[in-house]
């Protein structure tokens, strides 16, 4: 369910009338993983997230391949919703089993995994442990810089929760002439891109070298370094991105553009 119905009272020139709205819906998600020995098996919960239900199993996929916990989908067995406590019975608990051969990544960072709906680095020790390492060498891509004017227009009428609540981030894909590849609702943006290329994982799909990323909101950090993880080459932005978005972006060789509007955008990554 991307939206959930309640009764609201609306006012408009003094008039109050009762009504129905929709609000995006936000609820949490807690990712598990099982793995070691068929004899040993062991269970952790990961992360907690606040997310919109729904590609709940991209979702996980793609925050464990962007965390650097997975690397292949051959290392997964398995994942499903658990219905055992009243938590997994809401679809707000997704367990992972890993194959026998994973193990505990080496270069794993230690951080609190508990993460909000507007920040998806919460919890990391420091600004240096989020340069993780990255799967894939970025390419530059051809593409007519005059399709970016054209993409925002695109993604809003693929954006079926927001048109009827006007409170959910989204990411999309489109290929170098402009046409929409993949995209994803949520509540939280890092979790959007997360679905996006969680699905690109399962299908292997990855590297992502011949897409550009389009962003509803903002452009911060996380969003380029679960970006530059996928290999894509190409991220824009509705809206501003930070100082460290821009650093990280020049540094792993993508092309990064803000406040994308119809024949309107600003280059952060001139050549």
């Amino acid at each position: 369910m991307l939206a959930r119905p309640i009764p609201i009272v609306r006012t408009i020139d003094s008039v109050k009338q009762p009504e129905m709205d929709l609000l995006a819906e936000e609820a949490p998600l807690e990712i598990r993983i099982i793995f070691g020995q068929n004899d040993n098996r062991k269970e952790k919960s990961l992360s907690v997230t606040m997310r919109t239900p729904g590609d709940d199993k991209h979702l996980a996929l793609g925050f464990l391949f962007t965390e650097g916990m997975i690397d292949s989908p051959s290392e997964v067995l398995e994942i499903r919703h658990c219905e055992q406590t009243p938590l997994e019975a809401r679809g707000n608990v997704i367990k992972v089993w890993m194959n026998t051969d994973w193990s505990w990544p080496q270069h794993s960072m230690e951080r609190n995994f508990y993460t909000t709906s507007s920040c998806g680095v919460c919890g990391k020790s420091s600004i240096e442990s989020i340069h993780s390492r990255c799967s894939y060498s970025i390419s530059s891509l051809k593409f007519d810089e005059e399709i970016l004017g054209e993409l925002p227009e695109k993604l809003r009428l693929a954006q079926i929760a927001f048109k009827h609540t006007g409170g959910i981030h989204a990411s999309a894909l489109f290929n170098n002439l402009g046409e929409i590849q993949s995209v994803a609702e949520d509540v939280g943006r890092h979790n959007a891109l997360d679905k996006i290329i969680g699905k690109a994982f399962i299908n292997h799909q990855l590297p992502l070298s011949q897409t550009i990323l389009l962003v509803s909101g903002r452009l911060s950090f996380e969003l380029v370094q679960k970006a530059a993880t996928a290999g894509i080459p190409v991220i824009a932005a509705i809206g501003a991105p930070s100082s460290l978005a821009v650093e990280l972006a020049k540094k792993m060789n993508i092309k990064c553009y803000g406040f994308v509007k119809e024949k309107r955008w600003n280059n952060y990554t001139p050549e």
